[in-house]
């Protein structure tokens, strides 16, 4: 939804709410930006904000500094405050509510003094292939290797020294909430990413944490592990309320006011439900950014245990699968960069809407060919677990005689892109036939019409959809859930369905038979070829 600016007579009427706290602030740590979103009663956005940053490697494993969580944090806010004052002549002294969310999993350790023990780890660090497997095994339930249950077990295996000062661990989402509100406490999404889930108590699953504290190395720790988790909590509960500390670093000039009502902090999983109204039964969406995700709220347990499969909840508790793959537009964005000073170099100045709407239209253009002409792209820039690769390259293979051009170049980028997740996409339908009604795309790459939507449903075959707020994102979603602590007697989907979406439009894209085809032969040469990734691993230095 666009942000709302319109009229004297509209901005008179959103300076009001503005004034009545009639309004609810959304905060999103993405991987590579982090937005504000401001949204009234009708779930319009009425102001926004962003601050953009990137991860970088430390000690050979990705981290963000908590420095930068905070400059980011107040950056971000700060826009959202002057977009407010500037559209409506209103400083924001008062929200009605706010809640936050951030990229999920990781590793956020602290000592009993709130000392950060080690670096943040993010999701996309892959060094802990031992314990996804030994605890996978144990408890007979996929414990992907970005859980942050995974990154501590990997630690003790590792011996590290920080190990028994562990006093709490947490997600980013987890970790700003708490410093805001003083309160140690998860949305039920991004709960379910740092360790299993009971989905009928809406708790941590007392059998595996028993399993967990058995093992022997476990036992040896000075600590509990039901001592060291924040409580999980699901939609529309009581998170806490911004405090006069939290305030502060949230605003540093002291406008806003504290004693806003928090909804538990939740992860990009969550949010993106949300944003694309598929938290019921049946229904799933593709979260699509710097990683990408695809879920599907379950219509029955899972008959075996699937790496390729994260087992996490809806913010009501309901039980989804997940394919989800670390790499995505990277990659892309890369090669887009390198058009953009292509025609710099020649004298021409492209927006980015005009760059990435022209290169994505010749994918789906007449010179393209269905397989993408015979070319190979692997988008991985960092390790990719459904892949089985510990580390990444991105790299970029044909054939002598495969069939190079503009078109073909760019729908290999595409079809690559979305390679990775369609593999745990295919055992959720395939092997144990997950009932699907209905798939929703959102994030950045579905702004310009009918491409990505298309070259999914391809690689899905089944019919994605598109909503209006489909650039929103979780910022957005955020915002709604922060809504809906005012609406918290209805079940989340049907306020989802009677307030939110009521009258939201869309548009849907069919799978296409030949499209369908196309994709599934340059799958088969991209997963056939993999051995390219692994000699370029072995070969290509990471500093490279």
């Amino acid at each position: 939804m666009a942000v709302a600016k319109d009229t004297t007579e509209h901005v008179a009427a959103i300076a009001e709410k503005i004034r009545a706290g009639k309004t609810s602030l959304g905060i999103e740590f993405g991987s590579t930006r982090i937005k504000a979103v401001l949204i009234d009663d009708t779930y319009s956005t009425i102001a926004a904000g962003d601050y953009g940053w990137e991860n970088h490697l430390e000690n050979g494993l990705w981290t963000y500094s908590l420095e930068e969580v905070w400059s980011g944090l107040q950056a971000a806010y700060a826009a959202l405050a002057n977009d407010v004052e500037n559209a409506y002549g209103e400083k924001l002294t008062k929200i009605g509510t706010m809640g936050f969310s951030a990229m999920m999993h990781g590793y956020l350790a602290f000592d009993k003094d709130d000392k950060l023990l080690v670096p943040f780890r993010t999701w996309r660090n892959s060094n802990t292939h031992a314990a996804h497997e030994k605890l996978s095994e144990l408890f007979q339930y996929n414990i992907p290797e970005r859980w942050s249950i995974a990154h501590l077990y990997q630690c003790i295996l590792n011996k590290e020294d920080h190990v028994a000062n562990v006093a709490f661990f947490t997600t980013l989402a987890g970790y700003v909430h708490w410093k805001l509100t003083g309160k140690k406490v998860l949305g039920i999404d991004d709960a379910s990413g740092m360790f299993p889930i009971d989905s009928e108590t809406h708790s941590w699953n007392k059998h595996m944490l028993a399993q967990f504290s058995t093992l022997p190395e476990v036992a040896a720790q000075p600590w509990s592990i039901e001592d060291l988790l924040p409580t999980p909590l699901v939609a529309g509960s009581d998170a806490g309320a911004l405090t006069a500390e939290g305030a502060k670093l949230l605003d540093p000039t002291g406008t806003v006011q504290p004693g806003t009502p928090l909804a538990p902090p939740e992860g990009d999983s969550g949010t993106g439900m949300v944003a694309t109204n598929s938290v019921r039964v049946g229904t799933g969406n593709v979260s699509a950014g710097t990683s990408i995700f695809a879920s599907v709220v379950l219509d029955h347990p899972l008959e075996r245990l699937h790496p390729e499969v994260d087992l996490v909840s809806t913010p009501a508790g309901d039980p989804c699968g997940m394919s989800h793959a670390n790499n995505f537009t990277s990659d892309l964005n890369a090669w887009i960069k390198v058009f953009s000073e292509f025609a710099k170099a020649i004298g021409t100045s492209l927006d980015a809407g005009t760059l990435y709407g022209t290169l994505f239209r010749a994918a789906i253009g007449p010179d393209a060919d269905d397989n993408a002409g015979g070319l190979i792209n692997y988008c991985f820039y960092s390790g990719e677990f459904l892949a089985g690769l510990e580390e990444g390259r991105p790299v970029f293979a044909r054939g002598p005689e495969s069939h190079m051009n503009l078109a073909n170049f760019m729908r290999a980028q595409l079809f690559g892109a979305f390679s990775p997740v369609k593999i745990g996409m295919d055992v959720m339908t395939k092997d144990e036939h997950v009932k699907v009604d209905s798939m929703v795309g959102h994030g950045g790459i579905f702004t310009t019409p009918k491409v990505a939507q298309k070259i999914l449903a391809a690689a899905f075959n089944t019919p994605i959809k598109v909503m209006s707020t489909a650039a929103e994102g979780g910022a957005w979603g955020m915002a709604v859930l922060a809504d809906y602590l005012w609406h918290k007697d209805t079940p989340l989907d049907q306020y989802l369905d009677q307030r939110v979406f009521a009258n939201a439009e869309s548009t849907t894209e069919e799978p296409d038979a030949k499209d369908v085809a196309g994709f599934e032969d340059f799958f088969a040469r991209f997963t056939k070829a993999l051995p390219i990734e692994r000699a370029a691993i072995e070969t290509i230095d990471l500093e490279s």
